[in-house]
Formats: structure tokens, C-alpha cells, sequence
């Protein structure tokens, strides 16, 4: 199992890799090597797709590896062209094709058309867009008139005097639960199976290595015969979604055991005795927090992408509050100190609590530190806001315009980011951070152009919730000391740019955490997305901390009766689907960490904020009541 980084939308690189993979094999002695899915081109690329050069040299490289394949069979990924055929958008035919060489040729499976396997069931949903880019083999067996079943055969391999029959599957052509076939199912079917292969292209997403082995399991032990999972490392993205690739390449035995597993985010190449696997211990997960799976991800993901954007130094602006604090204790452990600058921005509104542990936080990382007050600044904007005048030229008149506190506080925002961060980061030679949560960005509560700006959002799929417990992950188990000061984690969120904001007073954000964290969760990350009807019908039947998963009695906590309920919920949901789709559109890429990130994987559009006839209904109904 060849568990390789694959660079998306680089071939050469790739298959030099590849080659390289394969003479490490062979020198083993190993009979058979797979590699994951479009190994050679990357996956999610984008309409890099829709090149016809780049396509070519894909098929190019591709011929460099069936050559490669003496004295050994290697099994493979990538895209399959029929350049005599088109697509239904009209371009030309592209498959997402499971390539199997021996001897410098490919192996043809038995009923396929072509010599190669062909990605049956094409995921349409969150991150991926198979549909727009790949023909199924569905399509084709209508095409052609046939069936799927006819089509989907297995390969039949001779080495060292014994004959296999192997399955071939790619990636969701194992996730078939909610499509009307199984390729498993149906490759069963056609008879003795020896073992089968899936090769992957599966991004990380919380939770997703526990359900694949539950899932993969199954498989292998209701098809009597071993299952070879294999996945790529690296990270990809979707433009404004990245998404780590973890691996995890896991070799089943016939009774479902996992007997070999490849450790997570790094390159393996690992050797498995088919003959031996009914023998082998079955291997089991480590017992870890879901936090510690979380940070392994931001922690690859970051390096990664900084490493792809030729990015070796960074900015973080420090608050003295817990997001900006998390975002510069992750990124001190993956660039050098010397290399990461913390800048604290005072204004009048900044408490000493905060300025002090800002220090703090610093010191205790071993990084640069800056501080650049910015009342200045800002008293300057405003007093030329309001004194200089607006020339109606048509009328001959003047006027005056007057700053809000409001309007004041995301000048103040705007200062620190689009001013301070943007020219500091500029003369240090690096970019800067955006240190937003999901919290934030699911209402919007950031200032466009200020708080939620910067090269990367760290953390902008965790929630407030996520963010704390990684502050303690942090603290007890990477750095094993407290490297983020105890204060930061104490004090309450607060933006600071008001009065109405003073921490020392104990005034803060307008979020209640451990309510809206899961309020804002249903609106995004659950499979059927709440509505506020769904939540209006939970309320009045009293399930809402049920259906949210948040704590039993937080409703009754912060709302005394219906009304306060609808006024919060409505609040919320009118900013959720307005300001804040327009702040997200224009915010910077999100590291993907949970099953529905902001970007390409919750795609939204500018409709403005919609109410079902049953909730207008329940709504008068309990507020009449």
C-alpha cells in the first residue's frame, strides 16, 4: 500500500513519486503496489479539468508508470480520456479511471469497454463536483446499452504461478448506502473474488477515519476476502475550502479485521503477506480526544499551506482573547519564533487585562512582539469623516457626515487589519492571519475588511466551544506547560471596541456560546440543515437542547418566555442568511476540520432571509398564547 502526497494539478510531480515508489517496491520483492486515486493529477482541481493540455500531459505521465511496471504489478489512479467522445456539457470525455500495468501493459478487466475500471457512483455533494468533470460508468452502460452490473468485472492478475481475481473500486463506489447500486454488491456477484482494492482520494473530516473502518469492515466481512483501502496525503482545495488528506490506508482481513493501517499524514509504504492476513492481530484505534485529531489537522494543514504559498513568516494580531491567542500558539509551533510576529493594537476601549496578557501570551511563546496603538489613527478617520464635507455638485450644497459608535467600531477593526496587519505583515515579508471562529463567521459577527481578513481562517470551522478545547490540548499536551496564560482562557470574549464591551466590567461578545455554538451548528453542519420552523417546533415541544446536542437547560437559561426565544433566533438566522453570506463570500480560506465547511462545501447564495408558512403559523400561534 502506497500512501504517497499528491500535489493537486502537478503530474510530474506526482509521477516522479510514483517512480520512485515503485522501484522501492519492486527492490522489496513485492508483487503488487497500489497507489490512491488520481494520484497522478490531484483531485480536486477545478476547472484545470476543462484543459485539453493538461489532460494530455496526464496521459503522458500516466504511460510513464504502465512502463514502470516490469517485474511488478502496479495499480493506479487517474483521469482516462475518449477523446472521440464528449461529456454531456459537450467537452471532452473524461473518466475517473483505476489503472492495473504488468509488464509494461495494462491489464483489461473482463467486460469493460476500455482497459481500465471506471468510478461507478459520483459524489455530487459537499467538497466534490465529480459530475461536472467525469462520466460514470452508469452513463455509459446506458451509452452502450448495457448494464452496470455487465461492466463492473473484476480484473484477473497471474503471478508467481497463482491466478487472483481482484475487485477494483474507486473511493465512493464503497460509500454506496444512499445510491441505488452497490459496485461491491455487484462485483460479488459475478463470482469468486480473491481480494479487493479501493483506491482513495478522501479528505479528513471529523469523524470520518472511525465511520470508513466501520463501513470498509462490513465490506470486507460480508465478501468473505481481504479489502485494501488506499489513500492519499497532502492538501487540496476547492479554492475557498482547503482540505487535508490524512491516509490512513488500511489493509482488511475476510473476517473485517483491520490487520495494517498507515499512520496518518505521513507518506508510507507498507508491506502486507496476502496469504498471512487471516493470521494477523486485528489493529485498533488509539483511544484519542476528538481535539487531538483536530489539532493533527491544522497543524498539517497550516505548515502545508504555508508551504504551497512559499509563505515563511507570519503575523498574528493578539487581542489578549482566546482565538487570537490559539491561532499564534499553533502557528509558533510550525514556523521558527523568530519568524512569527504578534501585534497588539490598542485602542482607548483596550482594557490593561488584556494588553498584559497579550505580553504575556509573547513572552511565553518566544516570539516577537509589537505593540502599535491605533486611537490615533482612528480619531484621525473619523474627524475626517466628519469634517470634511460632501459637494452635491447639481445643488451647490454641502454636507456633513456623522460616525455612529457603530460605524466608530469597525473603523476601529478596519484600522488594525486593512492598516496595521496589512503594512507590518507587508515589512516583515510575510501575510497575516485571520483569527475568526465558526461562531463568528456563521453570523457574521466580524468586520468586513477588518477582523475577517488575512491569507488563511485557522480556525473558522471550529466553534467557540472547539477553539477552548484547543487552548487546554495545547497547553497540557503540545507544549505541555501553559503557553496560552490561564487569564485569556478565563476572561470573557469580547471584541473591545466599546464601552458596552469592557471586559473588567464583565461585558463582552453578544454570542452566548454555549448555546448559539449549537444553535448556529444546526444551521449548517447537520445533514437535513434546521430551519428556524425545525426550531420553533423543538421549542414548543421542549427538545431544542435534544435536537441541537447543547446542554440540557440552556434554553430556559437564557430566554424567559416564546417571545425571547423568537427575538434571538430570528436575529441570528437574518444575519446568518444575510450580511454574513456576503462577509463569507469575500472572507479568506477556511481549513476544513468538520463535515460542512464554509466555502465551496456550504454553498449559498444572496437570497436574504426566508420564513416557511409554518413558522409565520407556530410563530403567531405561540406569540398569541
Amino acid at each position: 500500500m502506497a500512501q504517497i502526497e499528491v500535489m493537486p494539478g502537478h503530474p510530474d510531480k506526482n509521477t516522479e513519486t510514483i517512480l520512485g515508489v515503485i522501484k522501492k517496491a519492486r527492490d522489496a520483492g513485492s508483487d503488487l503496489v497500489i497507489f490512491p486515486e488520481m494520484s497522478v493529477p490531484g483531485y480536486l482541481l477545478g476547472d484545470a479539468w476543462e484543459q485539453p493540455s493538461f489532460l494530455r500531459d496526464c496521459e503522458s505521465y500516466g504511460r510513464d508508470i504502465i512502463a514502470a511496471s516490469k517485474d511488478i504489478i502496479v495499480m493506479f489512479g487517474n483521469v482516462a480520456m475518449d477523446w472521440d467522445k464528449k461529456n454531456n456539457d459537450g467537452r471532452v470525455r473524461k473518466y475517473n479511471a483505476f489503472f492495473t500495468a504488468q509488464d509494461g501493459h495494462l491489464v483489461h478487466p473482463e467486460n469493460m469497454p476500455y482497459p481500465y475500471s471506471i468510478k461507478t457512483l459520483m459524489p455530487n455533494y459537499r467538497e466534490f463536483d465529480d459530475t461536472r468533470h467525469f462520466f460514470s460508468l452508469q452513463k455509459l452502460a446506458r451509452e452502450i446499452g448495457t448494464t452496470p452490473k455487465r461492466l463492473l468485472s473484476p480484473i484477473v492478475l497471474k503471478r508467481t504461478g497463482h491466478t487472483y481475481r481482484i475487485g477494483c473500486l474507486l473511493c465512493e463506489d464503497a460509500w454506496s448506502d444512499d445510491y441505488e447500486l452497490a459496485p461491491l454488491n455487484l462485483l460479488k456477484q459475478d463470482g469468486s473474488i480473491d481480494f479487493y482494492v479501493n483506491i482513495s482520494a478522501s479528505p479528513y473530516t471529523l469523524g470520518k477515519t472511525e465511520k470508513r473502518n466501520r463501513v470498509f469492515s462490513r465490506h470486507a466481512m460480508d465478501a468473505s476476502a481481504p479489502l485494501f483501502y488506499v489513500n492519499c496525503i497532502g492538501l487540496q482545495n476547492n479554492g475557498k475550502t482547503v482540505y487535508t488528506f490524512d491516509g490512513t490506508s488500511t489493509a482488511y482481513n475476510a473476517a473485517g479485521h483491520a490487520v495494517a493501517v498507515a499512520p496518518s499524514y505521513e507518506e508510507s509504504l507498507q508491506s502486507i503477506e496476502l496469504s498471512s492476513m487471516s493470521s494477523m492481530r486485528e489493529l485498533h484505534e488509539k483511544d484519542e480526544p476528538e481535539i487531538a485529531h483536530i489539532y493533527r489537522s491544522l497543524s498539517y494543514g497550516v505548515r502545508h499551506f504555508l508551504a504551497n504559498i512559499h509563505m515563511k513568516k507570519v503575523v498574528v494580531g493578539v487581542s489578549g482573547g482566546i482565538d487570537s491567542a490559539v491561532a499564534a500558539a499553533l502557528y509558533a509551533k510550525i514556523v521558527e519564533p523568530q519568524n512569527l510576529l504578534l501585534v497588539n493594537m490598542p485602542s482607548v476601549y483596550n482594557s490593561k487585562t488584556t494588553k498584559s496578557l497579550s505580553h504575556k501570551l509573547a513572552k511565553n511563546l518566544g516570539c516577537p512582539y509589537m505593540i502599535m496603538p491605533i486611537q490615533e489613527s482612528v480619531n484621525h478617520t473619523i474627524q475626517q469623516i466628519e469634517t470634511i464635507p460632501i459637494d452635491f455638485l447639481a445643488q451647490s450644497t454641502k454636507s456633513h457626515l456623522s460616525v455612529s459608535s457603530f460605524v466608530a467600531e469597525n473603523i476601529q477593526a478596519r484600522d488594525r487589519s486593512a492598516r496595521v496587519l496589512a503594512g507590518v505583515s507587508a515589512a516583515f515579508g510575510g501575510g497575516f492571519t485571520c483569527n475568526a471562529n465558526k461562531a463568528e463567521t456563521t453570523v457574521g459577527y466580524a468586520t468586513l475588511y477588518g477582523d475577517q481578513s488575512g491569507f488563511l481562517a485557522a480556525l473558522a470551522d471550529l466553534w467557540k466551544y472547539q477553539v477552548y478545547a484547543l487552548a487546554h490540548y495545547l497547553n497540557d499536551i503540545v507544549y505541555g506547560r501553559e503557553a496560552i496564560p490561564q487569564g485569556i482562557i478565563d476572561i470573557i470574549p469580547s471584541a473591545e471596541l466599546s464601552n458596552a464591551q469592557n471586559v473588567e466590567e464583565g461585558k463582552g461578545d453578544p454570542i452566548q456560546y454555549p448555546y448559539h455554538d449549537y444553535l448556529f451548528r444546526s444551521f449548517v453542519e447537520r445533514w437535513q440543515k434546521a430551519t428556524p420552523e425545525d426550531l420553533l417546533t423543538w421549542y414548543a415541544e421542549g427538545t431544542v437542547e435534544k435536537n441541537i446536542g447543547c446542554e440540557e437547560g440552556l434554553v430556559a437559561h437564557y430566554f424567559t418566555n416564546a417571545s425571547d426565544f423568537i427575538a434571538d433566533l430570528e436575529r441570528w438566522w437574518n444575519l446568518f442568511c444575510g450580511m454574513a453570506v456576503a462577509k463569507r463570500i469575500q472572507a479568506p480560506p477556511i481549513l476544513a476540520i468538520s463535515r460542512r465547511a464554509y466555502g465551496f462545501d456550504h454553498r449559498e447564495a444572496q437570497n436574504g432571509a426566508y420564513y416557511t408558512r409554518r413558522y409565520r403559523e407556530l410563530k403567531e400561534k405561540m406569540l398569541r398564547k
